[in-house]
């Protein structure tokens, strides 16, 4: 097994979104969100269905009017993962949702318009125990604040959550988690880092407008990476111009490459170079697309030659070093048997799917014998 860095995570208090817990010492949770017309409810349906075979924590379904609401209404009748109901501006929408089984609000309590309202959005969540999110972006603070600070930066943020907090701590409702997302690395850094040093309340981490499939997922790993290495950061949304399944896939992967989750196939895999024995990179995206399935835990090394291969493989449960004339398998480190190049895929697959089911039946034994 490979040696773990322990990350200290930062203290927070905990809640509960459907039955997935955040804050504390529950996992860090992924999360995403459709991008469907929400009224479309067998497209939205799909999509979730997709969401929920990468391995989805929570979603969240923008519910921009009442249609929308009423579309929410059965679609969370057919989902038995988490919802979150994003609402802008309407109360009703809120009050709404609430009454349709909703895990979660994100709601700026300041834009949903007087105290009265907000007032019955916080009493009707507090009534059924559901958190709320607060969610600050830097393309849309308040003309006061920009004002203020001529232009939006971590320190207007900040303000601008304390100020969101502020209505919450007065209604005297603390089930609430916050976000302060940027498309500016930094300015996403800096902000995260000031308002954890004065509230305990979970955070949700993202870098919002991050980009296209390759360029947002550089740069969210990059922000998303150096706060979880910190300690900051309770669930997170990778935000991708691309198919709401890719954030959650890139996801997973952050958390893994930090060892904070273990979900699904860790794959090492070589560059590929001219000592390789096997065409590496075609034999790595092929084991991925039919690896995709597999939420088990398990770590598969897949390496084209004998320099960095028996290390790799050493530490793997699964490993491949490329050799001539024939390939060595490892299981546990050991050397297994050989393979040629033209079986590669179809045995690895085999003995990645032989190695979970041995798995899945160890931890069935055990909680039977629990």
């Amino acid at each position: 097994m490979r040696t773990e860095h322990a990350i200290n995570r930062r203290k927070t208090r905990q809640i509960k979104v459907g039955n997935v817990l955040i804050g504390g010492d529950a996992p860090i949770s992924v999360q995403t969100m459709t991008n469907t017309e929400t009224t479309d409810v067998e497209a939205t349906l799909a999509q979730i269905q997709r969401m929920q075979s990468a391995g989805v924590d929570i979603v969240r379904v923008s519910v921009p009017t009442m249609d929308a609401a009423e579309a929410f209404r059965k679609i969370r009748s057919q989902v038995n993962l988490p919802l979150v109901a994003d609402i802008h501006f309407d109360y009703r929408i809120a009050l709404r949702v609430l009454e349709y089984g909703v895990d979660c609000l994100r709601i700026n309590p300041g834009n949903i318009g007087s105290e009265d309202r907000i007032r019955a959005v916080v009493d009707s969540a507090k009534d059924k125990g559901i958190p709320i999110r607060i969610g600050v972006n830097a393309g849309s603070l308040g003309k006061a604040l920009l004002r203020k600070y001529e232009e939006p930066n971590a320190d207007a943020m900040v303000e601008s959550a304390l100020t969101q907090i502020d209505i919450l701590d007065k209604l005297d409702f603390q089930d609430f988690k916050i976000s302060l997302k940027a498309s500016e690395v930094f300015m996403t850094l800096s902000a995260y880092r000031k308002l954890a040093t004065q509230i305990d309340n979970p955070f949700h981490l993202g870098i919002t407008e991050a980009g296209g499939k390759r360029s947002g997922t550089v740069k969210s790993a990059i922000g998303l990476g150096a706060l979880l290495m910190e300690g900051i950061g309770d669930t997170i949304r990778v935000s991708l111009a691309a198919d709401p399944v890719e954030e959650v896939k890139v996801g997973f992967d952050i958390l893994k490459s930090l060892g904070l989750r273990h979900k699904g196939v860790n794959l090492v895999a070589c560059p590929s170079c001219s000592r390789q024995n096997f065409d590496v990179i075609g034999v790595v995206n092929e084991l991925e697309s039919r690896l995709e399935d597999i939420i088990t835990p398990i770590d598969v090394a897949v390496i084209g030659c004998i320099v960095n291969g028996p290390g790799e493989a050493k530490v793997a449960e699964i490993g491949l070093t490329g050799a001539s004339p024939n390939n060595l398998a490892y299981v546990e480190g050991v050397p297994h048997h050989k393979i040629n190049n033209d079986k590669l895929v179809d045995e690895l697959e085999a003995m990645v799917r032989a190695r979970v089911a041995m798995k899945l039946a160890a931890e069935k034994d055990l909680i039977a014998s629990d």
